[in-house]
């Protein structure tokens, strides 16, 4: 039985050269990069190479990049550290209902903290408007969060156009790029970003590694004490062979990106065009145009979502029902809510994401074993009421 990996958007397996240096520099080149001894200095430079590959491919400066553990623990960093410290200026804080949690749940902790949240809605989408952005602003906005890619459907957010707004009202911008970093052109200035978060282990690189863009001249409080690392924004040693790994992951994906995508766009179009051709009653959630290349996430109508992921992995075949952060919750997925999914509808999606690895047999393997795990799970009594009275569902093909 072929086994079939279309959960990258989770995350992705590390790439041997990555795995290369990592090993490396986890036994040879092992010294603190805090430490003045020769071993601390080759392991300081061999970071500090890596943060200049990082910047480089978001034309930043290297001073701008600040290690972290993870995308989750950027969004943190970026969000309550801008809030806490400019509070002052005022407590009005933005983001959008399709957020990833680690930035939804950061604005509804400062929530707690006194802070006013305002929680911008979306189209049918998944689409931010620029019109609602602006309304949303007031005289004491200091904040505003928007992703670059949706992590459940692949929507790309106008953030340039945001960020022009918020640069126009003075007014910090943060964009998660988790899932659109090596999938999209990013430069940060170009899009306005003041903050800008991004996850090692979604693109090829060691989990565990993740590091936050801060544009100069934008202060953040920290929320970490006891050290001189990382400007002492982010104290603590760092995870030197990770951020190298990471480095060098990075570099890669951006040099590879452009014919990445092409190669995984044809690749998508043929499963959704596979699947809808031949499973009736479904349909695909995102824009049907800005997207990223990897996301394909789909609506069966009178099918459980959990049960169809189960049965697929039964086969070999690995996906899910949206963001790995909250995938043991059984509860209908925020974002297809906020896009206006019916509850059922949105327990009856999956999400398919692909990566280096796939392949047309992989397609192949899926078109022809999940038509039959969906009839056959929609034969089953305990099927959906609404297979008695259809619901309507945003279609795109």
């Amino acid at each position: 039985m072929p086994s079939v990996y279309l959960d990258h958007g989770a995350t992705t397996p590390v790439r041997p050269e990555v795995v290369e240096i990592v090993n490396e520099y986890m036994t040879t080149i092992f010294g603190n990069p805090s430490s003045t001894h020769t071993f601390g200095r080759t392991a300081k430079k061999a970071m500090d190479e890596a943060r200049k590959r990082i910047a480089d491919v978001i034309g930043a400066n290297a001073e701008e990049i600040f290690f972290t553990s993870s995308g989750t623990e950027s969004d943190n960093i970026a969000i309550i550290g801008a809030a806490y410290q400019h509070k002052e200026k005022g407590k009005h804080i933005i983001t959008s209902s399709v957020e990833h949690d680690a930035v939804l749940d950061a604005y509804k902790f400062l929530e707690t903290e006194g802070f006013n949240l305002t929680i911008l809605p979306v189209d049918e989408y998944g689409m931010v408007s620029l019109s609602d952005v602006e309304e949303a602003i007031k005289k004491d906005t200091i904040l505003i969060s928007v992703m670059h890619a949706n992590n459940e459907v692949g929507t790309i957010q106008p953030v340039e156009e945001i960020g022009r707004i918020a640069r126009k009202n003075g007014i910090i911008f943060h964009i998660d790029a988790v899932q659109s970093f090596g999938k999209l052109p990013i430069d940060a200035k170009m899009i306005g970003a003041d903050l800008l978060s991004v996850s090692g282990h979604k693109i090829y690189g060691p989990k565990g590694t993740g590091f936050l863009y801060v544009r100069n001249g934008i202060e953040l409080r920290p929320l970490f004490f006891g050290g001189e690392q990382e400007q002492k924004l982010r104290p603590g040693t760092e995870n030197m062979s990770g951020i190298v790994g990471m480095g060098l992951a990075a570099e890669l994906a951006v040099m590879e990106m452009d014919k990445e995508k092409l190669r995984l766009s044809k690749l998508r179009e043929k499963l959704i065009t596979g699947l809808l051709e031949v499973v009736p009653d479904i349909s695909i959630n995102g824009h049907p145009e800005n997207r990223v290349a990897v996301n394909a996430n789909i609506s069966f109508s009178y099918v459980k979502g959990k049960e169809l992921l189960h049965a697929l992995d039964l086969q070999g075949i690995a996906a899910s029902s949206g963001s790995a952060c909250s995938a043991a919750l059984d509860t209908p997925s925020h974002v297809l809510i906020a896009m206006g999914l019916s509850k059922e509808l949105a327990q009856g999606s999956i999400r398919m994401t692909l990566g280096r690895e796939n392949d047309e047999e992989d397609i192949d393997y899926i078109l022809s074993v999940l038509p039959p795990i969906v009839e056959n799970l929609r034969s089953k009594p305990q099927s959906y009421e609404q297979k008695e009275e259809k619901e309507e569902c945003p279609c795109l093909h």
